[in-house]
Order: structure tokens, then C-alpha cells, then sequence
């Protein structure tokens, strides 16, 4: 998807900047790669014999890319999964270590699961992050931290599900019926949210696409909005967005941290990433996401 940012640097101009950032000169033309969302994303070579990965944005907000280097950050330092390092982190340019693509496998599947089963092991301080959050171009909040497991619910609802639903209602892309069953999960949520979760690292945007499966032995995670928060939401997410092999990452990841209760509780998990899409998109994102509301009203009775 693009949400319409406006055209970028040139390919010269890119590389050039990219040589500046992380030392040395340009080695022919940066290519394009399949990949970005929002974003415009390169194959760039250097004069070293180096070959990185670059992002850029026009107009994007000056912290947007810090913010996704602080999140490949976090992850990195919980030693649990493979991220790429971060070379250098501009305002309207990130700069990444290129990693080789490959078809997704089984075997990578299984590993992810495992070690996403480590990562949602690692405490995090609270729910939400002390700095700068961006979900796709949309900023998150977290003006209260807070760490009780018994508080996410309201927390969620409150700094996650509200104004996401705020900005579908006010750009048109969710109906009355549909905001009104998403309000109403937001008045349940404590009763709907299931069994408490003490706040975890979580990748916090793992879609299917933001798994780099590769060439080497395990696979690597990238865009992350990565923060403290309930860990059944990354799962969700991957789940929903029809993650190749998941039948074998989610048995690997509950072989190591079961949980029970998983799938009743998805829908609540993937509502957060329906409701940017109505946000962002409207369109039939609008009703999917009061559909996967009235599925935890109905879930919770």
C-alpha cells in the first residue's frame, strides 16, 4: 500500500547520501526492492565492496526513522531475535546492513517461533515506550505508563484502539454500525481482554511482510514499532495477514511459552492493525474492522 508521500531523492542523489552517512562513495546505481509500505526502498552499492539496504521518505517527520532505529535496537538487545543492524538513522533516510532474501521455509518458520517465544519472555518497564512510536506514518502515543498486567486493557483502548478509531470515523473510512461495535469493545474491554499480560518486547507491527526470511539459517524482522505490550498481539497480526507456514511457527512458539486461549483471543489483538488500514485506506477495512469487534463481543458473551 502507499499512503501518498511524494516523490524522493533521486538515485544519485540517494546514494550519494547514503555514502555520506556511513563513509566511502558510491558504487553504481541504487536499485529498487520490493518490500515498502510507505516507504521507498534500495539495493545500494558502494565503492568498498559494501552493498546496503536504504529507506527513504519524503517528508516524513524528522524522529521517524530514529524511531525505527531505537525499535531494531530493542529487539537486537534482547539477544532473542535476528534484526538488521542499523548504519545510520537521518531524518528522511535509514540506512540498514543488507541481508540476502530467500523464500520463506518450515525450518525458518520454526526457528521464528521459538525465538519469538524468547522475545515475548523478555519484560519490558511498561506498556507503550518512553520515545517516539510510529505505526505505519502513524504516530503512537504513551502519555501514561503504565505496567500493572490488570491496566492494559483500559491502556490499550485508550491510547491504541480510540484513536485509531478516531481518525477512520473522521476520514470516512469506518461506518456508524461498524465504530459503534469498536466502541463497544473499547467499554468491555476489561472483561473482553482475557487472562492479564505482564508487558513484553513486542515487534508491535508483524505483519507477514515484516519477516525477511533469507538465506542463512534463520530469519530476520524488520519495520518494527517495536515497544512493551502484549505479546498475543504479534502473533495475531501474523496470523491475520497469512504469515507462509504459520501452522509451524505457532506450534514451535507454544511448544516453548503455551497459550491456551490464543485464538479466542486473536480478534482483539488484530482489530489495533484492521482499525489503522480503515484509518489509513477506508474502503472495506471499514467493516472488517467491526467485524473482527463483533467476533470479541461475541467471544466474551
Amino acid at each position: 500500500m502507499t499512503t501518498g508521500h511524494g516523490p524522493g531523492p533521486t538515485p544519485a542523489e540517494l546514494a550519494r547520501r547514503v555514502a555520506a552517512a556511513v563513509g566511502g562513495a558510491p558504487d553504481g546505481t541504487p536499485s529498487r526492492v520490493a518490500g515498502g509500505e510507505i516507504c521507498d526502498a534500495y539495493r545500494v552499492p558502494l565503492d568498498d565492496g559494501r552493498t546496503v539496504f536504504a529507506k527513504t521518505r519524503a517528508g516524513a517527520p524528522a524522529d521517524f526513522f530514529t524511531a525505527e532505529a531505537a525499535g531494531l535496537d530493542l529487539l537486537r538487545g534482547t539477544g532473542a531475535v535476528a534484526v538488521p543492524e542499523v548504519l545510520a538513522a537521518r531524518p528522511g533516510l535509514l540506512v540498514l546492513s543488507w541481508v540476502e532474501p530467500a523464500g520463506p521455509s518450515p525450518r525458518q518458520a520454526e526457528r521464528l517461533g521459538r525465538e519469538l517465544a524468547a522475545l515475548h519472555a523478555t519484560p519490558a518497564a511498561h506498556y507503550g515506550t518512553a520515545g517516539p512510536l510510529y505505526l505505519g506514518p502513524v504516530p503512537l502515543r504513551t502519555p501514561e505508563p503504565v505496567s500493572d498486567p490488570a491496566d492494559w486493557p483500559a491502556w490499550h483502548a485508550a491510547h491504541r484502539l480510540l484513536p485509531l478509531l478516531r481518525l477512520a470515523v473522521d476520514g470516512g473510512g469506518i461506518d456508524r454500525r461498524d465504530a459503534a461495535d469498536v466502541t463497544a469493545v473499547c467499554e468491555r474491554i476489561a472483561e473482553l481482554a482475557g487472562p492479564p499480560q505482564p508487558p513484553a518486547v513486542i515487534h508491535g507491527d508483524l505483519w507477514a511482510g515484516n519477516i525477511l526470511w533469507t538465506a542463512g539459517p534463520r530469519p530476520y524482522l524488520i519495520d518494527p514499532a517495536a515497544q512493551g505490550g502484549h505479546p498475543e498481539a504479534d502473533l495475531a497480526f501474523l496470523e491475520l495477514s497469512g504469515c507462509p507456514h504459520f501452522d509451524r511457527l505457532i506450534g514451535a512458539y507454544q511448544e516453548v511459552r503455551p497459550l491456551p486461549h490464543r485464538a479466542a483471543h486473536a480478534p482483539l489483538h488484530q482489530l489495533h492493525h484492521i482499525l489503522i488500514h480503515a484509518a489509513l485506506f477506508g474502503g472495506g477495512y471499514g467493516q472488517e474492522s467491526g467485524d473482527a469487534a463483533r467476533a470479541v463481543l461475541r467471544t466474551g458473551g
